[in-house]
């Protein structure tokens, strides 16, 4: 074998041996997803209470006993068990997923670097609780009140004619549960970005100053993003855009926090002017 050859073989070991470590990595987190899946399968009965107890809450309030929700397809009810395990596995390996990941990456990453990526891991799943944890307590019980708000109750006359007719909720099992895990995943989601745009801000990929010259930009999108994620209606969509555009200015705020910082540090190792260091770049 050439000289030429074995500098190839060297060159290729390094990629071989990452890609191999990342197959095993991504089995391990499968595995976990599957455990996930199959606990959540067994237990599948009181997850489901639980998502459904807005609508219950909602239902009791407007007069109506029992949560109205009924079988359409013979099938239905086994792919309600596998929706929830799906997203009960999810949830569940997601600290697990989360910690492959950084085994992944934080090899190739300095001391200085591992200790800036770290509390961004933590952060993420954090921030995607709490903004399941907001849709679940405060969206959709508002949501489910605004829809059930179209309900009426029959009305007879005196002669026994019905003056008004009956309007009662009797929902489909797998309809109810796809609307709540949008809700939950979608708010979980958008949790996200303050997570997603201080860690760009941090690595040099965006500026504060950008993201405040493109609020404008923001609106639109924010609006449009509302108007996908939720259903046809203003409050739920309203809830969003506040909630999203309030995260994003706090995003702002973050990514300003990271340059001056380390605007400070450039500072400090002669890099950079301290009068520099010391501007924000605010518009």
């Amino acid at each position: 074998m050439s000289r030429t050859d074995d500098h190839i073989d060297d060159s290729h070991a390094p990629l071989i041996e990452h890609l191999a470590e990342l197959r095993s990595r991504l089995i391990w987190s499968l595995m976990a997803f599957i455990a996930g899946m199959v606990i959540c399968f067994t237990f599948w009965n009181p997850v489901f209470n639980f998502l459904t107890q807005p609508l219950c809450s909602a239902l009791a309030e407007n007069g109506q006993t029992g949560c109205g929700l009924i079988l359409i397809k013979l099938q239905e009810g086994f792919f309600v068990a596998i929706s929830i395990s799906l997203l009960g596995g999810l949830v569940l390996s997601f600290p697990f997923v989360s910690y492959q990941m950084w085994r992944f990456v934080a090899p190739g990453l300095y001391k200085s670097e591992k200790g800036a990526f770290l509390p961004f891991l933590i952060a993420s799943p954090f921030m995607f609780f709490l903004g399941a944890s907001f849709a679940y307590y405060v969206v959709t019980p508002l949501a489910f009140d605004f829809f059930l708000g179209f309900q009426q109750a029959e009305s007879i006359n005196a002669d026994g004619t019905i003056e008004q007719s009956a309007i009662e909720f009797l929902g489909s099992v797998q309809e109810y549960l796809s609307l709540t895990i949008k809700f939950i995943v979608a708010f979980g989601l958008c949790f996200q970005l303050p997570v997603l745009l201080t860690l760009l801000g941090k690595a040099g990929l965006i500026e504060a100053q950008t993201l405040a010259a493109g609020r404008k930009y923001a609106v639109v999108g924010i609006l449009v993003l509302a108007a996908i994620v939720t259903p046809p209606d203003v409050i739920t969509q309203v809830i969003l855009f506040t909630v999203v555009y309030g995260l994003y200015e706090i995003s702002i705020l973050l990514v300003r926090r990271v340059e001056r910082a380390r605007n400070r540090r450039l500072a400090e190792e002669g890099l950079l002017d301290p009068e520099e260091a010391a501007e924000d770049g605010t518009p």
